[in-house]
């Protein structure tokens, strides 16, 4: 039976992918914020959009990104500084609306307006697809570990099922972690300071995202 990539080759990038992942960066910053911030339900969808934004990065792959990244770098550091000044913006979005005193919402509207889920989904895909981290990945992580010799699809295939399992572990760890917080929203105190701590994390994640594409 020929397999579609060699089994210690494998085992080798799920030890690399296992602490790529579960190192805190933009997305898992991104996901303790959206977490403490709109609780478990909005998490979560930001976790599908950020592994759905993983998904056209291995597309691009399989379409020859390494070749696109040598040929345009800077398209994809201007995607990167896009995506960590719209980070930024959430950022201090969060940050005002924790010293706007007339924006007191009541426990449980972050969870409960339909609008929050489709925002999350959004916020979370343009978190990852503008992610120096992902643009890494793909171009100086996973290229040393496709073998020429073997059919490039079903690796990719491969790798991505790997990389998609470990990195919603991960993600979902850190947002339900956030989340198990949000309880504690019905404190106008506890609310505004947490609102500080999301901004500040998002904040953090966006100068992350910044530096990497500085130095891609």
């Amino acid at each position: 039976m020929h397999l579609p990539v060699d089994p210690a080759r494998y085992a080798t990038f799920l030890g690399v992918m296992a602490v790529m992942a579960a190192t805190p960066g933009p997305a898992n910053l991104f996901a303790i914020a959206t977490g403490a911030q709109k609780g478990k339900g909005a998490a979560l969808v930001g976790v599908v959009g950020m592994n759905s934004a993983t998904l056209v990065w291995f597309g691009a792959a399989a379409l020859g990104l390494g070749a696109l990244v040598l040929a345009f770098p800077q398209a994809f550091h201007l995607l990167a500084y896009a995506g960590a000044a719209y980070i930024a913006w959430l950022g201090l979005k969060s940050l005002k609306g924790a010293f706007q005193k007339d924006a007191e919402p009541a426990a449980g509207a972050f969870r409960q307006n339909g609008e929050l889920g489709r925002s999350a989904f959004l916020d979370g895909f343009t978190v990852q697809i503008a992610n120096p981290k992902a643009v890494l990945f793909f171009t100086a992580v996973l290229p040393p570990f496709l073998d020429p010799a073997r059919p490039l699809p079903a690796q990719l295939a491969a790798f991505a099922c790997a990389t998609l399992a470990l990195d919603v572990v991960a993600m979902s760890a850190y947002g339900l972690g956030g989340a198990a917080l949000a309880a504690r929203m019905a404190e106008p105190g506890f609310r505004r300071g947490f609102a500080v701590a999301v901004g500040l994390l998002l904040l953090a994640a966006a100068l992350m995202m910044a530096h990497k594409a500085g130095g891609a």
